[in-house]
């Protein structure tokens, strides 16, 4: 099987010669290579392509991506054309605003990345997979707002570690992505920069906060995929909403260095993608040690080496998952995503997992009513403009409230850590918050869940990502219901992933929400890559189609 795999991949580099099947060849596996160059001998008098043929980049892979130009189906100029096509057509024109500025570097970068596969040279993991990026990762190139009208023009000195990584690995940032104002909201996506951005999926609803404009862009196709951040909700709720996958790691797995904060000892940066095995070649990029972020010391020999193994179809074989049947069967929850989640545990059964069902937490109510949170942003605020130097526009967030720079939606946030200190750690407050994971309380708390896990012989926890539908936008805050991805993940720093259960009346995503043990992320991968590939419940938003079709349409 192996070599009939190479003889076909063989065929799909003939037409880009010699240089290109040795870039491969570089990547190859050892005792690769002969293959590789006995693949060679399939290709014939097979015809030439053009390597700027248009190439349908709507719900398109990075893996895809990358064979169409290793076998001369297209470059990667012409891919970077197709998704700034797309942005152009839908973002603004249907009222989406998921993208807040385009990366003027974009294609000239995509130009740097096809000659150095036409010269021979190895690539990395990531060569031309165009990404969104969520407006608080700092961007050397870009405007990096955090959704605040008081920092619209500031561009920092340099990359976030993130940023730096993808750079490494060359991805092509093709565009930042709006966001709730300073990540205040979990609700909705409006920044007092860039205004408010929509549901893809329905353009009267919200897409969840605050890393909304990221998963609405990635849902649309503006990009292969896309980068959030997550204090409590804000991957995994979006990601929820927009039929996405999407992953919160272990505190310490990842660094943040660079990335506009919240809460330092919350904060959690990492990928929204379409597909489980596109989110995993993107960890392997991002996660890691980073001297610049002192949590990451926890993290140092926590991480695999390659989180592409865990992507097996039969994953979910013995898997042991016990259903929270407190975050299931809420007082609010609405009936049909109740429903769609009790189709998944019959899906999850199918497929081999073993079904824990009334999984319990001892203490439950009493932890998520502890007083677990540190409101500490003006403090990590104070931290993270100082980072930007001479130029920073501001350097107390507070300033804002002085003259006037900050919308409503952001005002009541803004008034609540008015109150604590500027430059003064919470560790070293009168009343200490200490940051975690010497914090008392979110230690107890995952003490807990961790005894309950092991007690019952589970793997990981289930539950509804939300257990209501998007809200519709005129009433996000009354509306505002069902988020339990703030509930344990976040105050733990237990990872969990979401992936796509099904659609509310068949138009509106819901997604199912997986915990696991601290540094469990490779068991995450698997099992919502085995979901995924047993179910296959995503579909692309129907107001975003191929630009190909919309035009023959037309015609």
């Amino acid at each position: 099987m192996l070599l009939i795999a190479l003889l076909g991949v063989g065929v799909m580099l003939c037409n880009r010669g010699k240089a290109v099947t040795n870039t491969l060849i570089k990547r190859s596996r050892p005792g690769l290579a002969g293959l590789a160059l006995l693949a060679l001998s399939a290709c014939g008098n097979m015809g030439e392509r053009t390597a700027d043929e248009p190439f349908e980049v709507t719900e398109a892979t990075i893996g895809g991506i990358q064979q169409a130009i290793l076998s001369g189906q297209t470059s990667c100029r012409a891919v970077v054309e197709a998704y700034l096509a797309r942005i152009e057509a839908y973002d603004k024109s249907t009222g989406l605003n998921a993208i807040t500025v385009l990366n003027p570097g974009a294609l000239a970068r995509a130009d740097e990345l096809d000659t150095a596969l036409a010269a021979g040279e190895e690539l990395g993991s990531l060569f031309c997979a165009p990404m969104l990026i969520k407006d608080n990762y700092d961007t050397f190139d870009m405007v990096t707002t955090g959704g605040s009208i008081a920092l619209r023009y500031s561009i920092p000195p340099d990359d976030a570690f993130m940023v730096a990584r993808l750079r490494e690995a060359d991805a092509i940032l093709i565009a930042k992505t709006n966001m709730a104002e300073w990540a205040f909201s979990p609700r909705q996506t409006i920044s007092s920069s860039f205004g408010t951005t929509a549901n893809a999926y329905d353009q009267t609803r919200v897409p969840a906060g605050s890393s909304g404009g990221t998963a609405s862009g990635v849902a649309a196709s503006f990009g292969v995929a896309g980068m959030g951040s997550d204090t409590g909700n804000s991957i995994r709720g979006p990601a929820s909403h927009l039929a996405l996958f999407g992953i919160r790691s272990t505190i310490g797995l990842t660094s943040r260095d660079g990335i506009i904060p919240l809460a330092f000892d919350r904060d959690i940066a990492g990928p929204m993608t379409r597909t489980v095995e596109d989110a995993a070649r993107i960890f392997n990029v991002v996660a890691g040690y980073d001297p610049a972020d002192s949590l990451t010391e926890g993290g140092r020999g926590k991480r695999e080496e390659d989180y592409t193994k865990f992507l097996k179809a039969d994953g979910l074989q013995g898997i042991r998952l016990g259903v929270l049947r407190a975050l299931v069967n809420t007082e609010d929850a609405d009936a049909e995503i109740t429903t769609l989640f009790e189709r998944s545990l019959t899906e999850l059964t199918a497929a081999g997992a073993v079904i824990i069902d009334d999984f319990e937490i001892p203490d439950l109510d009493a932890h998520l009513g502890g007083n677990y949170f540190c409101p500490r942003f003006r403090y990590d605020m104070w931290v993270y403009l100082r980072s930007l130097g001479d130029n920073a526009p501001i350097h107390d967030v507070m300033e804002v409230m002085e003259d006037g720079r900050y919308s409503d939606h952001a005002e009541s946030g803004l008034e609540y850590f008015a109150d604590y200190p500027l430059d003064l750690s919470p560790d070293e407050w009168d009343e200490p918050c200490p940051t975690f994971p010497n914090h008392e309380g979110r230690n107890g708390f995952l003490a807990d869940v961790v005894a309950a896990m092991d007690a019952a012989g589970i793997d990981a926890i289930i539950y509804p990502g939300w257990t209501n539908p998007p809200a519709p936008l005129d009433n996000a805050v009354e509306d505002y219901k069902g988020d339990n991805s703030q509930l344990i993940a976040p105050a733990t720093g237990m990872p969990a992933v979401t992936i796509p259960m099904g659609f509310w009346q068949d138009r509106l995503p819901a997604g199912l929400q997986i915990l696991g043990r601290p540094w469990s992320e490779g068991l995450l991968f698997q099992l919502a890559y085995a979901y995924e590939q047993a179910t296959h419940h995503r579909r692309p938003p129907a107001d975003y189609p191929s630009l190909a079709l919309e035009e023959t349409t037309k015609d």
